[in-house]
């Protein structure tokens, strides 16, 4: 099973956690502060972070900038309900997904699966026969999803695994137009409800990565009104 870091500086809540994510077999870390956390992430491997916002020391908008240099594991954001600017900030910095206090158990752990679903595929492990033999290539830009490796004119591309589930969508449906709510529910596998802006984060994140300028995108673009498609032909915006 998985390894999760709990970070969080309410000991309460990381308590709970510990109760709800070791009740269903994984293994749990925990840090108090952003510090810790990313003192735990150097000495043990972590498969998932749950990293509360306002913390001591460190707080978690740092603690995910600073770990994104070096990590692609998932990031889920614990955040007061309400606070739509953590959720931003949180999703800016490279947060995957976000969970807002008092967090209902069963929404938790079905975002945690979700979350350790898409990281396990994408570090190699067993895919479904379905999956395993699907490459494709746009211009200079391919993907070989049998050995999860994405490429940009040859040179490795390192994506999370949620932007790497969002490339994988639009590449398998070359030139078809993909709402923001389409492309929530086939990712993230639930409802889109509210998922417009978290959707817009992941993409300008992966534009970041496989574009050469990001503000004139050659690859993934939008259609205004109706979503994005992966372009094959090279026109448009």
């Amino acid at each position: 099973m998985a390894n999760i870091l709990i970070c969080d500086d309410e000991k309460d809540i990381v308590s709970a956690l510990k109760i709800y994510l070791e009740a269903e077999g994984y293994t749990t870390y925990t840090a108090y502060t952003g510090k810790q956390a990313l003192d735990v992430l150097q000495q043990r491997e972590i498969h998932l972070v749950l990293m509360d916002v306002m913390m001591p020391e460190m707080d978690g908008i740092t603690a995910i900038s600073l770990l994104r240099r070096q990590h692609n594991l998932p990031v889920i954001l614990l955040t007061a309900k309400g606070e739509d600017t953590d959720k931003v900030l949180g999703l800016n910095v490279g947060a995957d997904d976000y969970v807002a206090k008092p967090f209902n158990p069963v929404e938790l752990l079905a975002r945690v699966r979700s979350q350790l679903r898409r990281y396990m595929n994408l570090g190699g492990h067993a895919v479904p026969a379905a999956e395993a033999e699907r490459c494709w290539q746009v211009g200079g830009l391919s993907m070989d999803d049998r050995r999860k490796q994405v490429t940009l004119d040859g040179e490795p591309v390192s994506l999370t695994p949620t932007e790497y589930d969002i490339l994988k969508l639009c590449m398998s449906h070359p030139d078809e137009v993909l709402s923001p709510k389409e492309i929530y529910r086939r990712v993230w596998q639930e409802d889109p409800l509210g998922s417009e802006g978290v959707v817009a984060v992941h993409i300008r994140h992966l534009r970041e990565k496989i574009e050469i300028d990001p503000a004139d995108p050659r690859y993934i673009k939008v259609v205004w009104g109706q979503g994005y498609k992966l372009d094959t032909g090279g026109g448009g915006r």
